[in-house]
């Protein structure tokens, strides 16, 4: 499972011109769910997004994680991340969960997530989104279980 993680000082998702999912300071993560994932898998990127030492301490230096400054957590599906880039001008896609088993894993993320962080909102599988994001810094980090 891929964890595209972003700081932002806010974020949200649209969808039709509709805002559906909306965070003020904390992550925006974009996944992509590969063939090979699992429900642990899902879980470890999840404890990784809740940990990993992105935010700013008093010193300046990116020691506290999400846990630490209560921000905010917002998933948005993406399985192009999980394309295969390697050779020509066209990604492929064999690396990329099914549907079905992507939908089931990231929703299996977002109720984990929702069960141990708050706020935690989230896009949806499928759907043409439009995301907007401010990112803080910028950082960003590729996240891989």
């Amino acid at each position: 499972m891929i964890g595209l993680l972003q700081r932002v000082s806010e974020g949200r998702v649209r969808i039709n011109g509709e805002v559906v999912a909306q965070i003020e300071a904390g992550l925006l993560v974009l996944v992509g769910v590969q063939r090979e994932d699992d429900q642990v898998k899902a879980e470890r990127l999840l404890e990784r997004l809740l940990g990993y030492r992105v935010f700013p301490d008093a010193s300046g230096r990116m020691n506290l994680c999400l846990r630490d400054v209560a921000g905010g957590l917002l998933l948005v599906p993406q399985f192009t991340l999980a394309a295969d880039t390697r050779k020509g001008t066209r990604a492929g896609f064999s690396r990329a969960a099914v549907p079905d088993e992507g939908r089931r894993l990231f929703g299996h993320l977002v109720k984990a997530a929702q069960n141990v962080h708050d706020p935690v909102r989230y896009g949806v599988f499928g759907a043409d989104m439009q995301v907007e994001l401010v990112n803080d810094g910028p950082v960003t980090f590729w996240l891989e279980t």
